[in-house]
């Protein structure tokens, strides 16, 4: 049973330690949908000018 608990702190050490060195910026809100999108779409590439 000390392992677990022992194996468990180990864990959480570590996810902290991860979580510090990515200074704050991870987001862990979930799937985001609609404007609040981290990423925007891409705008569409001009049509390219016909040959002559």
């Amino acid at each position: 049973m000390w392992k677990i608990v022992v194996g468990f702190i180990i864990f959480a050490a570590i996810v902290l330690y991860v979580l510090n060195k990515a200074g704050g910026n991870v987001d862990m809100s979930g799937e985001k949908h609609g404007g609040d999108a981290l990423h925007a779409p891409e705008p569409a590439a001009p049509a390219s000018a016909p040959a002559k």
